[in-house]
C-alpha cells in the first residue's frame, strides 16, 4: 500500500510518499497549482507502481478550505481514494510525533502521510452537484448577512450622534419606516422643520399605516428638542450607508429565491419538518454532505461541534462541561435556529423542550436537548430518505 500525504497552499503543493513499512519513496516532491502540477503528481505515482494499480494508493489533504477542491476532484477524477483529514486532528498528531518544535510544508506532508498509515480514514466521496451549489450559495449568503450587519452597526453609531432620541420612537431603527425617513430627512433639524401633512405622509406609506399623524406629532416634538449634532458628512454618510443596506438587502432576497430552487430540485425530507425553512434547510443539507459519512447520530452531533465534553481524572468526574464547539459552525448555527422554531410548530418538540425547563435546566441547555433530538431525527430522515411524521 502507498500512502501520499498532501501539504496544500495557495500556488504549489508539497508531497511525501510512503509504502506499508514506513519507508519514505519520495519526500521533496512539490508541485505547482496548475494542470502541469497535477499531471506531475499523477505520472509520479504511477511510476512508483510497476502494475499501475491505483487502488493500492491512498491519498489524504488536510481541509483547508477552497485551495483543494481542484485538486481533490482531478485525483478523484483519476479512480484514487482520497481522506480529507481534520486539521486539528492533523496538528495534534504532528505534536505527537516529537518534542521539537518544527513546522514547515514538507514536514506537514510527511505527518499527512503517517496520519494516513496509522489511521483509518474513511475515502472521501463528493456529493451532488445540487449539494455544492448549496454550499457555495448559502456561504455567499452568510457573507452578505454579514455585510449588512456591520452597515446596521455603523446606523447605530450615526444615529447616536445625529439623532439620539430616534430609537426611542420605532420598535426598531432598521425598519423600514425608520429607514424611509431618514433617507429624506437625515438630522432632527430637518425633522422639525418639516411640515406635519409631509412627515406624516412619509411615515404612513413606509410602514403601510401603522404610524400615522400622531407619530409624526411626536417625531417633530422630540427633534425640536433633540441634542444631535447636525453634520453635513454624517448626513451623507447616513442616506448612503441606507442605501447600501437596501441594496444588500436586495441581493439576498434574490440569493435565498436561488437557494429555495435548489433545495426544491433536491426534494429533501428535511423541509417536511415543520418549522425548516428552505434556507435552514439547505444549510444543514450542504454543511452534512454525503450523510453516509456518519454512522450514528453521535458522529454527526460531534459534526456540529453541540456534542458535551468530558473531562475525568482520577476520583473526579465532571458533571457540568460545555459543548465542544469544534465542529462546523455553520452546522451548528443553522441546529440550533432549527430547533427553536421546530420547537414552536411541532407539538412533540415543544413538550420535550416544557420536560426539559420544567427539570429546571436554563433555556439555553433545554434548547441543547431539543438540538440533539433533531440531529436524531434529521440523521433518520437523511439516511431513510423518508419524510417527517409529526408524533402526538
Amino acid at each position: 500500500m502507498i500512502y501520499i500525504g498532501i501539504d496544500v497552499a495557495k500556488n504549489k503543493h508539497d508531497c511525501c510518499i510512503i509504502d506499508s513499512d514506513g519507508a519514505v519513496y519520495n519526500d521533496s516532491l512539490r508541485i505547482s497549482n496548475s494542470r502541469e502540477g497535477f499531471e506531475l503528481l499523477y505520472s509520479s505515482i504511477l511510476s512508483i507502481l510497476p502494475d499501475r494499480n491505483i487502488s493500492n494508493v491512498k491519498i489524504g489533504l488536510e481541509s483547508t478550505g477552497h485551495y483543494s477542491i481542484n485538486l481533490q476532484n482531478f485525483l478523484y477524477a483519476k479512480g484514487f481514494s482520497l481522506s480529507i483529514l481534520n486539521p486539528l486532528a492533523a496538528n495534534l498528531f504532528r505534536k505527537a510525533q516529537t518534542l521539537r518544535k518544527t513546522k514547515t510544508d514538507k514536514t506537514d506532508a510527511l505527518v499527512i502521510a503517517k496520519m494516513l498509515f496509522s489511521d483509518d480514514t474513511k475515502s472521501y466521496s463528493p456529493v451532488s452537484y445540487q449539494i455544492q451549489e448549496l454550499k457555495s450559495l448559502t456561504r455567499h449568503r452568510y457573507r452578505l448577512i454579514g455585510y449588512r450587519s456591520k452597515l446596521k452597526v455603523s446606523i447605530n453609531r450615526l444615529i447616536d450622534i445625529i439623532f439620539p432620541e430616534l430609537p426611542n420612537l420605532f420598535w426598531s431603527i432598521h425598519q423600514s419606516s425608520s429607514y424611509a425617513l431618514l433617507s429624506v430627512l437625515t438630522s432632527p433639524k430637518e425633522i422639525a422643520a418639516c411640515h406635519l401633512t409631509r412627515l406624516t405622509n412619509i411615515l404612513s406609506t413606509a410602514s403601510r399605516g401603522k404610524y400615522g399623524k400622531d407619530k409624526a406629532i411626536s417625531l417633530k416634538e422630540c427633534a425640536a428638542n433633540s441634542i444631535g449634532t447636525s453634520s453635513r458628512a454624517l448626513s451623507f454618510e447616513l442616506q448612503q450607508t441606507i442605501r447600501l443596506i437596501q441594496s444588500v438587502q436586495v441581493e439576498i432576497d434574490a440569493l435565498e429565491l436561488q437557494i429555495k430552487e435548489v433545495v426544491i430540485e433536491i426534494n429533501s425530507p428535511l423541509i417536511s419538518i415543520p418549522g425548516i425553512s428552505y434556507t435552514l434547510a439547505a444549510i444543514i443539507l450542504s454543511e452534512i454532505g454525503d450523510i453516509e459519512r456518519f454512522s450514528s447520530p453521535c458522529k454527526l452531533l460531534a459534526f456540529a461541534g453541540l456534542d458535551p465534553s468530558t473531562y475525568q481524572s482520577g476520583k473526579y468526574n465532571a458533571s457540568h462541561t460545555p459543548m465542544v464547539k469544534r465542529g462546523s459552525s455553520y452546522l451548528r448555527f443553522a441546529i440550533l435556529m432549527a430547533s427553536r422554531t421546530v420547537s414552536m410548530r411541532d407539538a412533540a418538540f415543544s413538550a420535550y423542550l416544557s420536560k426539559k425547563r420544567s427539570e429546571g435546566k436554563h433555556y439555553y441547555v433545554a434548547m441543547s436537548h431539543v438540538a440533539k433530538k433533531l440531529i436524531r431525527v434529521i440523521f433518520h430522515l437523511l439516511k431513510t430518505n423518508t419524510a417527517f411524521v409529526p408524533q402526538m
